[in-house]
């Protein structure tokens, strides 16, 4: 069956991307929680209407989203985590922490799916996190593990 996505799903595909699904999986799952809508040659027509909207949307923000690069530059977050005696923390840091950090130190408010981390972060210690704010502006942030 094939899908118009109108949101991101996991391991499916991203916003306005046409994928095929089980029939089962679109039928019961993606149609009724408003996720997809079949891709027929009507929708197909409003999907280009959507796309060429939401980048009209983007474009007009993209000032936003530089603002916001630029306030992050220069900043440090200090994230907690419970470790060891030899620096080694207990899991690993993950871009929902991040995200929650900047909501909390900065008060800014980013996606997690938008945090990228560069390795699994399990010692203590300073790293950089890539912010995709926007296809045209990526943000890198400092953050600090650092022991509870």
């Amino acid at each position: 069956m094939e899908i118009i996505l109108l949101k991101d799903v996991d391991k499916v595909g991203d916003k306005y991307e046409v994928v095929t699904v089980k029939n089962g999986y679109g039928r019961n799952y993606l149609i009724p929680q408003k996720v997809g809508v079949i891709a027929n040659a009507t929708n197909l027509k409003k999907l280009d209407d959507l796309k060429a909207k939401e980048d009209a949307e983007i474009a007009a923000r993209l000032s936003e989203f530089q603002e916001l690069a630029d306030q992050l530059k220069d900043k440090t977050l200090k994230i907690g985590a419970k470790s060891g005696t030899s620096g080694k923390i207990f899991g690993s840091i993950t871009s929902a922490q991040i995200a929650n950090a900047l909501a909390e130190q900065l008060n800014i408010e980013v996606e997690r799916r938008k945090v990228a981390l560069p390795d699994d972060i399990k010692t203590l210690g300073t790293y950089t996190a890539v912010l995709n704010l926007h296809p045209e502006v990526d943000s890198k942030i400092d953050f600090e593990v650092v022991a509870e």
